[in-house]
């Protein structure tokens, strides 16, 4: 989750609509389906949620963009005109339907009219990826508009139905409106319900879909990511150590036997490497490997700790290749390590005073800073940061913020 010392982020990997809710949840800690679920009760209770949703998609920016698609849209001239002319032609549909004394439609006026407007300034300046996931959103609409003659028969046919349940439903609503009978009002209001779910409801179904997919498929792209770390920083690393000591057999054998029992840990009883039950253990048995196989010596300091959970075995074994990094390609005879967990959040820095590199100029096919640390805090809500340059040293910073339950708060 994002921490409120890290600034707010619309989702840019798996987003319903505009990643806002998304960000909200790893802000708050909370589950994705419980802030989904708060928004769409808002949204219904007189369209609160709407313009509150539409607003946050507008200002705030999307992960891996430096500016909000508000700031673009304030130099969109054609864009403003565009909006405005709509909000008026909305306005006037609003004052026309309260005329005829749909009251109960006046609660939605400013979701539809903020939502209008809104939504034009986000299609036309949203940034090129997140145009073409509103494009995939539409597509079904889109689809069906210049579908086959059978599709359009049934779209037709549906539409049909939904045009008469709307009529239904709105006579019996204008019908009972000064007459006090509720239940003939809300009668009236499920068939109005009811035809937008059977003129909508197939792209619902389809967008529902879409995003079932797209939740699976980035699950299997983090399963492999993951796997390609462990690889990385467990059997590549030990091959690496082996080439290096190859003129000592006993430690080459040293290193294979270790190196098996972790491997078989991780396959077959789902054990990782890093052991303990606390963030200082972890970070002690870390500082016990790379003095060993590296021959280097590890300072290691921790204020507060925290038990371990599987995001914070992810940031440990971040920590843990920064380390390795050091050792092995800087140079420097020390390497320190400092971990603090204050608050809700818990941070870690790995310093070293060797030869220090370029990180822009690091190979593409280097993948253990970018994958094994960047990579891997990304993908539990973290940051990583790191700083270099040549003969100046290196330090990676590694920032996580913590849910309630690894605080330690009841549940």
């Amino acid at each position: 989750m994002l921490g409120r010392h890290t600034p707010l982020r619309r989702d840019a990997e798996q987003p319903a609509l505009g990643g806002v809710c998304a960000a909200l949840a790893l802000r708050s800690g909370r589950e994705l389906s419980t802030i989904r679920c708060i928004a769409v009760v808002l949204a219904c209770v007189a369209g609160f949620g709407v313009p509150l949703y539409v607003l946050a998609w507008l200002l705030v920016p999307r992960e891996g963009e430096d500016g909000s698609i508000g700031s673009r849209a304030v130099g969109d001239a054609v864009g403003i005109g565009i909006a405005v002319a709509l909000v008026s032609i909305v306005g006037l549909g609003l004052f026309v339907v309260s005329a005829l004394g749909l009251s109960f439609l006046g609660t939605f006026s400013a979701a539809l009219l903020v939502g209008a407007g809104g939504l034009v300034l986000i299609w036309r300046n949203a940034s090129p990826p997140e145009h073409a996931l509103l494009e995939r959103r539409v597509e079904p609409v889109l689809s069906a508009l210049s579908a086959s003659t059978r599709s359009r028969r049934a779209l037709a046919l549906r539409g049909a139905v939904a045009l008469g349940l709307l009529s239904a439903g709105l006579v019996e609503v204008l019908d009972h409106v000064h007459h006090g009978l509720a239940l003939r009002q809300l009668s009236g209001l499920a068939l109005v319900v009811l035809a937008a779910v059977v003129l909508l409801g197939p792209w619902w179904l389809r967008v529902g879909r879409d995003l079932v997919t797209e939740r699976q498929a980035r699950a299997r792209a983090e399963e492999r990511e993951e796997m390609a770390c462990q690889v990385h920083d467990s059997v590549l690393q030990t091959l690496a150590l082996i080439q290096r000591r190859a003129d000592q057999p006993g430690e080459v054998v040293r290193l294979a036997r270790r190196q098996e029992r972790e491997l078989r840990a991780w396959l077959f009883e789902g054990r990782r490497s890093l052991g303990g039950e606390s963030l200082a253990a972890a970070l002690r048995q870390i500082e016990d490997e790379v003095e060993a196989d590296h021959g280097v010596v590890v300072d290691t300091v921790v204020v507060g700790d925290c038990p371990l959970d599987d995001r914070l075995r992810a940031f440990v074994a971040a920590g843990r290749e920064a380390a390795v990094n050091a050792a092995k390609w800087s140079g420097a005879p020390a390497v320190s390590i400092f971990a603090e967990v204050e608050g809700d959040v818990v941070s870690m820095f790995v310093r070293d005073t060797g030869a220090g590199f370029e990180p822009a100029h690091v190979p593409a096919d280097r993948r253990g800073l970018s994958e094994s640390v960047q990579g891997r805090m990304s993908r539990i809500g973290g940051q990583a940061t790191i700083r270099s340059a040549p003969g100046a040293g290196t330090e990676v910073a590694l920032v996580l913020p913590l849910t309630g339950r690894e605080r330690g708060e009841p549940s």
